[in-house]
């Protein structure tokens, strides 16, 4: 699924493993992705995947609701596809998250936070999801994007004049799922590490992300959910067997496998057989 962590996969397997602890070789810090600020912060319609007319037709619209209410904003909002064709990923240049990332797979979830709950106010919405620079918004399969993206712009742009925070309770700000504790064992620590510095920035180079659920000593399976563009994606079981899970055994020999925890929505579907958006 991810292009990005296939690239990885294809660099890691080619350095050696060293033992024990993963070498300081194979961490390194994430890579910018290539986008100037200048670039980062002005509507293209290559990016955006819209004509012209409508990138003006949205600003416009904006604009003119800014001028209404006596408040001079300016915000330019990329768009970048992911390999989710539901999934969008929108760049409103200047943070998102300070560390971490949120995933909210309904509007129940999306209580907590402000601008998660203004984006599933929009008919159509059917996740969104918080990274350190961008926001992946999910539609369902019978909405046009063409339709959603003035009203996304609008919802971001309302958000980031309002002054609120982000996330109301601060304490589920970030994901600390990839914490090493005192208690985890050698294995945990290490697959950890490397879901954190060499798998999690490749999967959110793509919209999304992934949380570690858990690890059996008995099995030597690892239990992973996937997270924003990933999570519902057509390819995310290439992506876990071909991609996470590689890695990890060839990093990690005691583990035997990757498996995918599902929200509680997409169980529902699995058991009766219903379509998840």
């Amino acid at each position: 699924m991810m292009r990005n962590l296939g690239r990885l996969i294809r660099r890691a397997l080619l350095l050696p493993n060293e033992g024990g602890l993963m070498s300081k070789s194979l961490i390194s810090p994430r890579p910018a992705r290539n986008l100037s600020p200048s670039t980062r912060l002005s509507f293209s319609s290559s990016t955006c995947g819209v004509d012209n007319f409508t990138l003006l037709k949205s600003s416009f619209r904006i604009s003119q609701f800014n001028h209404m209410k006596g408040q001079k904003r300016s915000l330019f909002i990329q768009t970048q596809a992911t390999p989710n064709p539901a999934s969008l990923m929108f760049y409103p240049g200047k943070p998102v998250m300070e560390s971490g990332s949120s995933d909210f797979p309904n509007a129940r979830s999306a209580m907590t936070s402000p601008l998660a709950k203004a984006l599933f106010g929009i008919d159509g919405i059917t996740r969104v999801f918080f990274g350190s620079d961008f926001i992946t918004v999910t539609k369902s399969e019978d909405t046009s994007w063409d339709l959603l993206k003035p009203q996304i712009f609008a919802a971001i742009m309302d958000f980031y004049s309002s002054g609120q925070p982000l996330i109301l309770d601060s304490a589920t700000a970030s994901s600390m799922d990839t914490a090493i504790q005192e208690d985890d064992s050698e294995t945990v620590a290490m697959i950890k590490e490397l879901l954190e510095t060499r798998i999690r920035p490749a999967v959110q180079d793509d919209g999304g992300d992934i949380e570690y659920v858990g690890f059996n000593v008995d099995s030597g399976i690892v239990k992973l959910r996937m997270q924003g563009a990933c999570s519902g994606c057509p390819s995310s079981s290439v992506t876990l067997k071909s991609g996470i899970e590689n890695m990890l055994m060839h990093y990690v020999p005691e583990v035997k496998g990757v498996e995918q925890e599902l929200d509680e929505d997409e169980d529902e579907a699995a058991l009766t057989g219903a379509p998840h958006e």
